[in-house]
Formats: C-alpha cells, structure tokens, sequence
C-alpha cells in the first residue's frame, strides 16, 4: 500500500494553540479530558473514553452527538491523553486523495513505532464506498479511526464500520453545563453585560449548542454593551438584539423520525398536552403540513380505527381544510385533528385485523370461494354450479341468512376483535348478535 503514495508525506499539526484575537470559543477549548463539560458519562473515570485513556489504548470509535457537544475537543485530546499522533480531515472539504495521503502518513508514522488517531469530522457525509475505504487500514491497524456525526450511526454509516467502532454518544449540554460554559467565559472576558434572568434566557436560547453560546457571549461582548453606563440587558432587550436559535430539525433526518414518533406514542398514550407539543415543534421547525396531514390520517386509522369511527372523518376534513387555507390558517386544523385523536377512544383491533387477514391470505393463496356465492353471468358457470343455493340475506329473517362465505378447504376464521371502548363497544354486540343468529341457524 505504501508504494502508491508519494514519500514526502509532511508530518501531522499538532493542535494549535489559540491565538488571543481567536475566536472566543476557540481560546476556551479544554485542555485536557478533565475539563470537558457535559460529557462526565464518558470522559469520566467509569465513562468508556476515562477508561481506555486509564488503560493507555484506544479503541476506533464514533462520537455520535448534536452540534456544539464537544465532538472535535474530544478527538483532539484523546490524542495527546495517550501520546497518539494527530491527523485530521472533513468529510466536507476531504475528498479520496486526502484520504490516502492521510493512510500514507500514518503508514509511515507506524513504521517508525508512532500511532496515529485518524479523526474524521462529519463522517456520514462520505458515502458508502469511501466509508469501506477505512477498513482495511483500522483493521490493520494503521489508524485508530475516531469519528464525528450529528446524524444516527444506524442510518448513516456502513453496518462493516460500525462493527469495528464503538459507538459513543455525546449528550446535548444542559442548563447547569451551559452555564459552566459561560462561566468560564466571564473568567476570561469579564461579567457579561445581562440581568440575572436575560443570562438564563440566553443559556435556554442556546439549545443545548456549547459553541453557538459562546458565540453569542462573544456577539455581546464586542458590541460593548453597558460601556455608555446603560445598564444590563434584561430578556426583552436582550431578546431585541440577538436571535433566537433555531431549533436543529432537518426533515429527512433524524430529528424528524424522532418527533414524528414521539407524537405519534403521544397520541396513542392518550396525552394531549404533549401531542400538541410535538406537533408544534415540528409545525414550528418547517416541516411538511401535508406530512403530518398524512400521519394523523394513518393515527386515526391505526390506533383509533373503530373505537370512534370520526376519527379518520376528522382527519381527513383537517386534510381538505389545510388544503383549502394553506399556511398558517389551515395549520388549525391539523391541530383540532391532533387534539380529537389524541382525546378518542382508543382500539388497534382493525389494524390487528389487517394483518391477520393478510397473513391468512398470503399462506392459503388462491383457494376458491365457495360456489353458491359465485356469480354465474354465463350459463356455461350456471350448469357447474355457480351461484347454486345462495340465499340472499335481504329474504331471510332479520336480513341474515347465516350462510357458510369460507373456502371449503378453509376453516372459519377470527380476524377482527373489537375492544370494549368507544363505539366499538357498540360494534361488539353486533357482532356477537350475528354469531348468535348464526350458531341457532347452523
């Protein structure tokens, strides 16, 4: 392998140390694992990242983790934490040639005794074949392979990579660490310009982003507020000056499977309050009306189904409502249709029948219906028997014949049982009206 890359590989930067007009979040990167804020589970002596760099060895891994979670600081001082050489490249800028380039220097640093930790920042943006490019040299291994990414391993990355990472998951910081953050950072640069309550709301607008926190912190102390003697910024006013982070919700991601189930389980569970939360963060973020259009339609059918037979009426009137008044008058609607789903009775026992049904049908393929519920349009189907014997149920008494409708090679079978909600509780007594009628006329 080391033939096909050029011998004058330049060694790998160590990490730079900041400069002091770098920027803030830059100059109050951790030095040492010990200093990472927010990630205790892992980087602590119990945590798998305290326990390999205790043990003197790295396993390749993936650091799995919102934005702003400490992913690259990490990587950076895992290296230093056990002496490994540092070689970094982005799957946004990297292409095939700074891969190999990236193989031949560790290559070389190997031979001269010396590991090195490949980190790779967003990985899941290489594709499939660039990802099988990493195997042979982490099994080899030439590199320890650290990865980064904001979306979920299972989707983005090759099943053979992930067999030979471990998968580490970064939480995203909450109040307490976002708050250390900005201590640090008035340690450095001074009491930022802020009332008690406006700090807390600009730690809350941070959502959960470390770096996106101390970029706003940096925004106010070059702006030089409350030099002129006009006093702290309290939440209104500091809300005037700085935007409001958008949540992170991309719609053919993860966030998006995430808050489409958890609306979903909200709905089946009953819980209106926090169906109307999910819905709202996602109506909010920009996704798709007609998504969640379509999704309510298949709640109604699947968990609701014949417990309140409205349901799937309601929806698909929310459907036809959005149609007609579009953004945001419309969106009402498919709030009024989240509210009755989640406050309806609540039955599967439709949606069990369908794939019971299904599953019968697919096993017994293409047996024959009885003839005597034939149709016979031709006499040729009359004389052999089409259509003989059937009764018609309007003749007979309370409109029920109480016929055999089952293939002869077929037992009966039992595919729809109602539960004791809602309207349903009404359709089971049909039910077992009709078996009544049926057992006195067989």
């Amino acid at each position: 392998m080391a033939d096909l890359f050029p011998d004058d590989v330049p060694q790998a930067p160590a990490p730079d140390t900041p400069r002091e007009d770098a920027p803030l979040a830059d100059r109050l990167r951790p030095a040492s694992l010990d200093e990472v804020i927010g990630q205790d589970h892992l980087t602590g002596p119990e945590g798998a990242i305290g326990r390999m760099v205790a043990a003197g060895r790295l396993s390749s891994m993936i650091l799995w983790g919102p934005p702003g979670t400490g992913k690259t600081t990490i990587a950076r001082l895992l290296a230093d934490s056990v002496g490994m050489r540092f070689e970094s490249v982005s799957a946004v800028f990297s292409g095939v040639a700074d891969l190999k380039k990236a193989f031949a220097a560790a290559d070389k640093a190997a031979e001269a005794g010396q590991r090195t930790l490949l980190f790779v920042d967003e990985i899941h943006r290489f594709n499939r074949a660039q990802q099988d490019g990493f195997l042979p040299f982490v099994e080899r291994g030439t590199v320890t392979l650290v990865g980064a990414t904001t979306e979920n391993p299972s989707f983005a990355l090759n099943a053979a990579l992930l067999s030979r990472a471990q998968v580490l998951i970064l939480q995203r910081l909450d109040h307490e660490a976002l708050g250390q953050l900005l201590d640090r950072a008035e340690a450095l640069e001074g009491p930022l310009p802020l009332t008690p309550e406006a700090r807390d709301a600009l730690v809350a607008s941070a959502d959960g982003d470390g770096r996106f926190l101390l970029n706003q912190a940096e925004t106010l102390y070059n702006a030089k507020i409350g030099v002129d003697g006009s006093g702290p910024l309290d939440p209104a006013a500091l809300g005037n000056f700085l935007q409001r982070r958008v949540a992170v919700y991309d719609k053919d991601r993860e966030g998006h499977y995430n808050l489409i189930s958890a609306l979903h389980k909200a709905v089946r569970g009953s819980d209106v309050q926090a169906s109307l939360y999910y819905l709202a963060r996602m109506l909010t973020a920009g996704e798709e009306p007609r998504f969640l259009a379509r999704r309510l339609i298949r709640m109604a059918v699947e968990d609701i189904g014949m417990a309140d037979p409205q349901a799937l009426v309601q929806c698909m009137a929310a459907k036809d409502a959005y149609e007609f008044l579009g953004s945001p008058e419309g969106e009402l609607a498919l709030v009024q249709a989240c509210t009755y789903l989640a406050t309806a009775p609540k039955s599967n026992a439709v949606y069990k029948a369908q794939k019971a049904a299904f599953k019968s049908a697919q096993e017994t393929g293409s047996l024959m219906p009885p003839q005597n519920i034939l149709n016979a349009p031709t006499k040729l189907m009359k004389d052999i028997g089409y259509g003989s014997g059937y009764s018609y149920d309007h003749d007979a008494e309370e409109g029920f014949s109480g016929d055999d409708y089952w293939p002869e090679e077929m037992e009966p079978q039992r595919y729809y049982e109602p539960v004791e909600r809602g309207f349903e509780r009404e359709v089971k007594k049909r039910l077992d009206y009709w078996d009544k009628l049926r057992r006195e006329r067989g």
